[in-house]
C-alpha cells in the first residue's frame, strides 16, 4: 500500500513537471504570435491604407447624417407653422420669403406650389397635387439615396479585406513553390495569418458602416413620412385659400 502511494506521488509530481515544461515552453510561442497595430498595419500593405480611408470616409459621413437627419432639418415645426398661418391668410409673397430663408425639403416643396399657381392660372387640384407630389418624391428620394453610400461602404470593405487575404495568401504559397526544399509549415501558417489582417480590419469597417446605415435609413424613414404629412397639410392650406 505504501508503495501504491508512492508511485501515486510520483506519477503527480511528474505531471506537474510536465504541465509546467509545457506552459513554459508555450509562453514564448504566445508572446511571438502577438501582434501589434503597427505589425498588423504593415502585414497587410496597400490594401490597408484603402480601408483605413474608407473607414475616415465612413465616420465623415456617419457625422453628417447625424446633422442632415436631425430632427426639424427636413421639416421645421416652426417654418411649417408659419406658412400654413401665412397661406390661410393669402400672404404667398410672404411665405415664398420664409422658404427662401429656410432653405430645406419643406421649402422646396412649398416653392413648386407656388410657382405651380404662378405659371398656371387656373390650376387646379390635381395638377397642383401632382407638382407638389413630385417634388416630394424627389426630395424623399435624395434623403433615402444618401444613406445608401454606408451600404455601399459595408459591402465594398470586407470584399477588400477578402482581397487582400488572397493576395497574402498567394505569396505565401509562392514563397513554398519556389523554394520547397526550405519551406516550413511554421514559415506558411505565419504567412496566412498576416493575410488575415486584411479581413479582419476590413469587417471592423464593415459591421459599424452596416449598423449606422440601418439606423439612418429607419431615420430616414421617418422624415419622409413627416414630409409627406406636411405636404399634405400645405395642399390643404392651398386648396382652401383658392375655396374663398
Amino acid at each position: 500500500m505504501k508503495r501504491f502511494m508512492l508511485m501515486v506521488c510520483a506519477l503527480m509530481m511528474a505531471a506537474g513537471t510536465f504541465a509546467q515544461a509545457v506552459g513554459s515552453s508555450e509562453q514564448p510561442v504566445v508572446q511571438a504570435a502577438s501582434m501589434s497595430l503597427k505589425q498588423a498595419w504593415e502585414y497587410g500593405g496597400w490594401i490597408m491604407w484603402v480601408l483605413g480611408a474608407i473607414s475616415i470616409l465612413a465616420l465623415a459621413m456617419v457625422l453628417y447624417f447625424l446633422g442632415a437627419l436631425r430632427l426639424g432639418a427636413i421639416v421645421p415645426r416652426a417654418l411649417l407653422t408659419d406658412v400654413l398661418a401665412k397661406i390661410r391668410k393669402g400672404e404667398l409673397d410672404d411665405v415664398h420669403r420664409l422658404c427662401d430663408r429656410r432653405p430645406c425639403a419643406l421649402s422646396s416643396v412649398v416653392l413648386t406650389a407656388l410657382e405651380t399657381l404662378r405659371n398656371v392660372p387656373q390650376c387646379d387640384v390635381a395638377l397642383l397635387r401632382d407638382a407638389v407630389e413630385s417634388e416630394g418624391a424627389r426630395e424623399a428620394e435624395s434623403i433615402q439615396g444618401q444613406t445608401e453610400f454606408l451600404l455601399d461602404i459595408a459591402t465594398i470593405a470586407p470584399l477588400l479585406g477578402l482581397l487582400g487575404t488572397v493576395l497574402g495568401m498567394l505569396t505565401a504559397f509562392g514563397s513554398v513553390a519556389t523554394n520547397v526544399a526550405n519551406a516550413k509549415p511554421v514559415v506558411l501558417a505565419a504567412g496566412v495569418s498576416q493575410a488575415l489582417v486584411t479581413t479582419i480590419f476590413g469587417l471592423f469597417v464593415a459591421i459599424p458602416s452596416m449598423a449606422c446605415y440601418a439606423w439612418f435609413r429607419r431615420r430616414a424613414v421617418k422624415q419622409v413620412a413627416r414630409l409627406e404629412a406636411a405636404t399634405s397639410e400645405v395642399i390643404t392650406a392651398i386648396i382652401g385659400m383658392g375655396a374663398r
